[in-house]
């Protein structure tokens, strides 16, 4: 019993470092690239539990224990991302975009409607912003952006200018990625007066779905082709300080830009 005793405590003093190493990692390294190794570290871990036999006799108490354990370190680390649910504030949408009765599409309709010019409204890009948004954690949101040529999403800062042009960078506090007459673009400008040099995303199939992950404490902000799991461009190095939204840009007329559910990669 003492040195079995002794050896769960050894076992519990690596789990402590593991999570240390864990959230350093989390910081560190890219959303995407970590979460495809650590689900790649929990299928492998899970498949070693599932090779043990509670009928062993020879099962080791501390070799069971540390698989179990940090197998469940891992899975409420990775569970600390919050999957969103956004939905579209109505009064921010610029007159020239229609959000769906339920919150959820965006388009631009080709006209202008006359809606009150609040202060929180766009009254130059054709955009609208989610209804939530964050000054801390880790956060996931899908896009379905098919039949869509010209659109724009990512993460805006609530304090960016909403009445005149600005360059959607993060600069201006805009941290997104566009499609223009199907070539992805960083730093999209509606006019195509793009930052010189021209900054492109490496070649690729156009993605269907976009997944923007946020992490506000590492300053990143991470996309990738959700339905190829592919990484598409990560902004980091940002020190966030105030609230960040969901936003949200097209201008393909009638073409719709859908918020759908899915999970973050490899979870």
């Amino acid at each position: 019993m003492e040195k079995n005793l002794l050896k769960i405590q050894e076992n519990i003093r690596f789990i402590q470092e593991e999570i240390t190493k864990l959230k350093e990692q989390m910081d560190q390294k890219d959303g995407v690239i970590f979460l495809k190794e650590e689900a790649h570290r929990n299928r492998r871990i899970s498949d070693d539990v599932q090779e043990l036999s509670v009928t062993d006799e020879a099962l080791p108490v501390e070799k069971f224990d540390h698989i179990y354990l940090l197998n469940t370190v891992l899975r409420e680390t990775l569970n600390d991302i919050n999957r969103v649910s956004v939905t579209l504030n109505v009064e921010t949408a610029n007159p020239w975009v229609e959000v769906s009765e339920d919150r959820k599409s965006v388009r631009c309709t080709g006209t202008w409607r006359d809606l009150p010019d609040t202060g929180k409204r766009f009254t130059f890009w054709d955009c609208v912003l989610g209804s939530e948004g964050f000054t801390s954690g880790r956060h996931y949101w899908q896009v379905e952006v098919t039949g869509n040529r010209l659109w724009c999403l990512g993460v805006a800062a609530e304090s960016v200018k909403r009445k005149r042009r600005v360059r959607l960078s993060p600069e201006t506090g805009f941290w997104v990625i566009g499609l223009h007459c199907d070539v992805l673009h960083r730093d999209y400008d509606v006019s195509c007066v793009r930052p010189s040099p021209e900054s492109r995303l490496a070649a690729g199939p156009i993605p269907g779905r976009v997944g923007v992950y946020l992490s506000y404490e590492s300053g990143t902000v991470s996309f990738y082709n959700a339905e190829t799991k592919s990484h598409l461009h990560t902004f980091t190095g940002n020190k966030f300080t105030g609230k960040l939204y969901p936003f949200f840009a097209t201008w393909d007329v009638n073409q719709w830009l859908r918020i759908c559910s899915g999970s973050a990669p490899g979870l």
